[in-house]
């Protein structure tokens, strides 16, 4: 992913999935099209995981309780 939008969800109580769902939800409402890709740290998710439509990956870089949301580079 080259591009993407970048979501900030530090609610401790809230699930990974619910997070996601809220980050697409947004994504979604403001570009007018669902992200393929969301990345996040591994802190959060250790390993690739699918998210209803959506593939999370975990990504080092990625500061902790923010999610990097987007289309798959091709």
């Amino acid at each position: 992913m080259n591009v993407g939008m970048l979501w900030l969800d530090n609610d401790t109580k809230r699930p990974l999935e619910e997070k996601v769902q809220r980050a697409v939800e947004y994504y979604q409402e403001k570009y007018g099209r669902v992200p393929e890709l969301c990345l996040v740290n591994p802190g959060i998710l250790a390993e690739k995981q699918q998210v209803g439509r959506i593939e999370v990956e975990p990504l080092r870089t990625i500061l902790p309780h923010h999610f990097w949301l987007g289309m798959k580079a091709n």
